[in-house]
Formats: structure tokens, sequence, C-alpha cells
């Protein structure tokens, strides 16, 4: 049974790259039962001021987790009834900027425990859980570094034109000094 589980867990776990629109949302829906555990894990990894509005609700529309304008964020649920339910990205406040957002979706199926559990199979879990841990924060690292790594080519960017237009203004102040002193050497004829 738990064999089965594993070979599942794969199917569970999903990671996604979407792009929300200006003043859009983009919402995803997962049907679960009572019991099951679903955890949503997001990072901005691009437009703006790299902030988005995130909820996730239950079939009855009530939120059960809710982040204003932040740039990554993680919502655990257990559910407590059956139904859709429903999480959505925001990108409502912003009327210019699209916004890439990457995330990660994990669904664990509730299993009555009245089974008993082999140490073979609990370890089996707490490594199955150690490397969805490790992926997600690989794919955070991978994120961040794109960030971090546009930073530092719009930044080189910006130095080099701010030098090239430095030279520039270096090379007409000099020209015009060179004319404005040339001028005072100039033998003025009268006739």
């Amino acid at each position: 049974m738990w064999l089965s589980f594993l070979v599942l867990l794969p199917i569970l776990v999903s990671g996604h790259m979407i792009e929300v629109p200006a003043s859009k949302k983009e919402c995803f829906f997962e049907d679960l039962h009572v019991n099951d555990k679903m955890t949503v894990t997001y990072q901005v990894g691009g437009g703006g001021h790299l902030d988005i509005d995130f909820w996730l609700a239950d079939p009855d529309g009530v939120a059960l987790g809710k982040h204003i304008k932040q740039s990554t964020g993680t919502v655990s649920i257990t559910a407590k009834k059956d139904g859709r339910y429903e999480y959505c990205f925001s990108n409502q406040m912003s009327t210019v900027v699209d916004k890439m957002v990457s995330f990660n979706v994990h669904g664990v199926i509730y299993v009555d425990d009245e089974d008993i559990v082999s140490p073979i199979e609990r370890e089996i879990r707490a490594l199955s859980h150690g490397l969805t841990a490790v992926k997600d924060e690989q794919e955070y690292i991978v994120v961040r570094e794109r960030t971090h790594r546009n930073t530092a080519e719009s930044t080189n960017d910006r130095v080099k034109w701010w030098s090239i237009l430095q030279a520039i203004v270096l090379f007409s102040v000099v020209a015009w000094q060179v004319y404005y002193l040339k001028s005072f050497f100039e033998v003025k004829r009268a006739f």
C-alpha cells in the first residue's frame, strides 16, 4: 500500500512557472478529500517590485491563507471537507508590469494510521519529505540567482553607459578649453 503512495508522490508534487499579466489574476484548483494535506510554495521571479497577492480558499470560498504584496510565501493546509480548493495569484495592484511567478504544489493523500507502520516505511516517508524540501530549496535558489544576475547585468549596463557619457563630457570640455585658450594667443588685427 505504501509502495503505491511512493509511486504516486511524484505525480502529487508539481512545479510551475506562470506569467501573471498586469491587473489580472491567475487561479488554480485542487480537489481534496478530508484530511488531505496541501502545501503551496511560491516566489516572484520577475516584474516590478517582485511582489504579488496570494490566497488559498476552501470550497466555500473562505480564505485559509492570504499574503498581500509578498515576494515569497508558503501556505499549508489540511482539508477539513471534501471539495475543490482554489489558490490564486493576483497582480491587480499593478497596471503596467507583468509578474513571473514560480510555484510548487505538494499534496499528501491522507491514509488512516490504523495500520502498523514499519520502521522502513517511516524512514521512506521521512526521505520523501526531505527530498521534496531539497527540491523546493533548489528551485528557490535558481529563481533567486536569476533575479540577482538580472540586477547585476542591469547595474553593469548602467555603469557602462554612465562611463561613456562621462567620456563624452570630458572630451567636450577638453575641446572647448583648447579652443578657448587658443583664442587668447591669437593676434587680432584691426584694419
